[in-house]
């Protein structure tokens, strides 16, 4: 069977459908999704023209996709891959990889979702290390939340489509000055989210003080009517920012908290998060709140 790797920009719209098909095909055998949100809505939407697509045919069948980008001047380039269940063990995953390493020039970071261990011994088979471990945690909402209260002088209200985007960057900016991928969102990132399904200004909470936006807790909910992801609806604490002169005075908590109580209205029975596994004061803010380390995602990377 023939084997050739494909070069893209922009798909057009049926390789977009077969990657998609691929990407579900991994996600039911592997438990979960290969791709990040990021490459999912330039995989729907288009992103930057940077960005890279490979498409790896095995005969006439997509076998395997992988997204390039190498849009962070610092860090590198960062690159996901997904092998169709059916056509795993046959090398198709190393072909797709040194692939990938020929368009990023050799300096990459590679994403693996899950921490399986085919991944592992892939990447450990052409020289990565592991560089960074991302925690996936969750909370039942059936448990009880603890008691809370917003610092003094702050109140709370939700998000207001087409007035609140610039402001809230700028909260975002501040927040996460020292983490990229968060920190560096623009208005198009939080424009494209909000076309998404499962936008819900009603679970997007902004606080207030003097009135003056110092933190806020946007909540996400997975597996709405909007959205088919074979299982019951889950709620994520999907971020959570606080201004650096705000820091230290409890809002972080009282804004968790208060997304969560948002998520249980919603009738939701489970919650969950992403955070940096490096990242210990949230994860012992989180693990008070009764949230437990579920999965992991982790990062292997490679210099030459």
């Amino acid at each position: 069977m023939t084997v050739r790797v494909v070069e893209r920009g922009r798909l057009d719209d049926r390789e977009t459908a077969d990657v998609l098909d691929v990407v579900e095909a991994a996600t039911e055998a592997d438990g979960a999704r290969p791709l990040n949100e990021h490459v999912m809505l330039h995989l729907r939407y288009g992103g930057d023209e940077r960005a890279r697509s490979l498409l790896l045919y095995s005969g006439a069948s997509l076998a395997g996709y992988a997204h390039v980008d190498p849009t962070d001047e610092v860090e590198g380039p960062s690159g996901e891959l997904v092998v169709h269940p059916a056509f795993r063990r046959q090398g198709h995953g190393a072909t797709l990889l040194r692939a990938v390493l020929e368009v990023s020039g050799g300096r990459l970071r590679l994403w693996a979702h899950g921490d399986h261990t085919g991944a592992a011994a892939l990447a450990a088979s052409a020289g990565f290390e592991r560089m960074r471990s991302l925690w996936q945690m969750r909370r039942s909402l059936f448990a009880p939340l603890p008691p809370s209260s917003l610092p003094e002088g702050v109140r709370l209200r939700t998000f207001a489509p087409g007035q609140d985007e610039e402001a809230w960057l700028k909260v975002n900016a501040a927040a996460f000055a020292h983490h990229p991928e968060q920190g560096g969102w623009t208005l198009d990132d939080v424009r494209l989210r909000e076309s998404e399904p499962w936008f819900d200004p009603e679970g997007f909470f902004l606080a207030y003080r003097d009135g003056r936006l110092v933190g806020f807790h946007w909540t996400k909910i997975h597996g709405s009517s909007a959205e088919e992801h074979g299982h019951e609806p889950l709620g994520e604490v999907y971020v959570v920012g606080v201004d650096p002169s705000q820091q230290g005075t409890g809002l972080g908590k009282a804004l968790t908290l208060a997304g969560l109580r948002h998520l249980r209205s919603r009738g939701l029975a489970q919650a969950m998060l992403y955070v940096d596994e490096a990242n210990t004061a949230a994860i012992r803010l989180y693990e008070s709140l009764g949230f437990n380390r579920w999965d992991v995602d982790v990062m292997y990377a490679a210099t030459r």
